[in-house]
């Protein structure tokens, strides 16, 4: 006789311990080296360094919609792996290892081609870049997919958005806030003024790459304790050990079915893309180095008190995820950096270029004193960045939800193909980035390369800079707002969905064939009073 057994609504839930949740999330932090490594400047570095102009932007682009033809197979991939050190580690190690080679190579070799062989400078920039897009879809797609091994419950997972921001910081926070600081000692100064921007310089490219590296490969490994115990066939889906492999042929009806995956992605290019745009290299440089006229003086400082203010609403964003669900946090905290923004654009229109009391100022590195303008500057921005950025890598989380709706709508378990679909948006968006700003600065100021902190002020390059700054994030932001508005998964979808596949999980393991577990429960209602057949 088959036995029989009731199932507690709470029963299957995975939770991590502290340490795990902590240390896991630092894989995105390991990436995000890379992200302002290369991303951030790696058009600068070709368009200044290697002299391929416009070439560098633009291949940014080609080599990342290239790519969508690599991260499905590597998600497949993923979904269809399981060695001894588990499914997901070997996909950290491997591209640590291969962006890392790669970075050297592009920072520190390319520039030895001489400039009598241009031709071996773009084939191999071109090369090498789509190398290191290789290595970058192996490391950030776990960060995506290993949430689902990690923990599924609903209060645990708001909680990676903290420590991944962490990890953030520990990565790109460190990157972004020390570039500009060496970058100062490679400026070519002449009466106080910059003539030659340090972005120019190889040497510098040749500083910053073995630091990138280091503190890369140290949150990997951390990243890696952290799911070491979790990374284990008994955690995958709701069939485990048994589970049986996806047929690439079955991916595309999968995703087409999984609605809110689909509206996930829109989302998650949207918040991308506002964070990608507002926070470009060249972008920052015009804002605060031509329109504002001190780079040196503005930049750091803007950067602390917009990590000052994003504080408060990380705590503001976990909180509000655990109680409602991670949908209505996005919704809530974008819709707040949007009506902020607005203050941004209009106080962007009033500046006056060369009239102290109409731009931003600080009392250090040759600024001036503190005005009005820089106050309301300020706190429009700083709420504004502070609530966006709490909830740009909100996503990141929601994919494993993803990933679990389509376990308990099919059977299935494929974090990889949820993983490296949503990183194929991140490096498509990303790489949008780049050459909307290229082709921003060619539209509105006709500059036919990017500019730095030499470059002279023109009223173009203020139409530029308000257009990426303010006016493509909010667009990005009123994107998301309306992708979320059909986002299903809710808080209490999310709960009612861990129960049921914790019932089948459970079910499968007492002799029930997964058909037969996903029949007998699809309810709460099931879970709480259906005996296992």
């Amino acid at each position: 006789m088959a036995k029989t057994a009731s199932v507690p609504v709470n029963d299957g839930l995975n939770r991590a311990k502290p340490y795990q949740l902590m240390l896991f999330p630092l894989n995105n932090g390991a990436t995000n080296v890379y992200f302002v490594l290369i991303l951030s400047y790696v058009a600068q570095f070709g368009s200044s360094v290697l002299k391929l102009g416009m070439f560098a932007s633009i291949m940014v682009t080609v080599m990342r919609i290239a790519d969508a033809v690599t991260d499905p197979i590597i998600g497949a991939l993923m979904d269809r792996t399981s060695t001894k050190i588990g499914k997901f580690r070997p996909f950290m190690i491997i591209g640590s290892a291969i962006m890392a080679l790669s970075v050297i190579a592009l920072y520190c070799l390319l520039p030895l081609v001489p400039e009598t062989q241009m031709a071996m400078r773009y084939i191999l920039f071109t090369l090498v870049y789509f190398i290191w897009v290789i290595g970058y879809t192996f490391q950030t797609s776990c960060t995506r997919a290993g949430q689902t091994v990690l923990t599924n419950d609903p209060s645990q997972r708001p909680l990676f958005t903290i420590f991944n921001t962490i990890g953030s910081l520990a990565g790109m926070g460190i990157m972004q806030f020390m570039i500009p600081l060496i970058k100062k000692n490679y400026d070519k100064v002449v009466d106080g003024v910059v003539t030659v921007s340090g972005y120019a310089d190889p040497a510098l490219y040749r500083m910053i790459t073995p630091i990138g590296i280091a503190i890369s490969v140290l949150l990997t490994i951390l990243a890696i304790i952290g799911i070491a115990e979790k990374d284990r066939p008994e955690y995958y889906g709701i069939g485990g050990s048994k589970q049986e492999k996806v047929k690439i042929s079955e991916y595309a009806a999968i995703i087409k079915a999984n609605k809110p995956m689909q509206r996930l992605m829109v989302a998650g290019a949207g918040c991308k893309l506002a964070l990608a745009i507002a926070t470009n290299t060249t972008v920052l440089l015009a804002l605060y180095g031509i329109l504002m006229g001190n780079y040196n003086s503005l930049y750091l400082p803007m950067m602390v008190l917009g990590y000052v203010f994003a504080v408060p609403f990380f705590l503001l964003s976990v909180r509000t995820s655990q109680k409602e669900g991670q949908k209505a946090s996005l919704t809530r905290y974008v819709s707040v950096a949007l009506i902020c923004y607005v203050g941004v654009l209009v106080l962007l229109i009033l500046s006056q270029y060369g009239k102290a009391d109409w731009m931003l100022s600080f009392p250090f590195n040759g600024g001036g004193s503190v005005n009005l303008y820089t106050i309301l500057f300020i706190l429009f921005f700083g709420v504004g960045y502070g609530a966006y950025y709490a909830t740009a890598d909100m996503p990141i989380p929601m994919v494993a939800d993803c990933s679990d709706y389509e376990t308990y709508r099919s059977g299935k378990y494929i974090p990889g193909i949820m993983g490296t679909m949503f990183s194929l948006i991140d490096k498509l968006v990303s790489s949008l980035a780049q050459t909307l700003v290229a082709f921003i600065f060619l539209l509105f100021a006709g500059l036919n390369e990017l500019p730095t902190d030499a470059t002279p002020y023109s009223a173009g390059i203020k139409v530029a800079v308000i257009v990426m700054f303010c006016i493509i994030p909010m667009i990005a932001w009123v994107a998301t707002l309306i992708a979320m508005k059909g986002y299903t998964l809710t808080g209490a979808k999310m709960k009612e969905i861990q129960a049921v596949n914790g019932a089948r999980k459970k079910a499968i393991a007492a002799g029930m064939t997964l058909e037969e577990s996903m029949e007998a429960y699809k309810t709460m209602d099931d879970v709480a009073n259906k005996p296992i057949q």
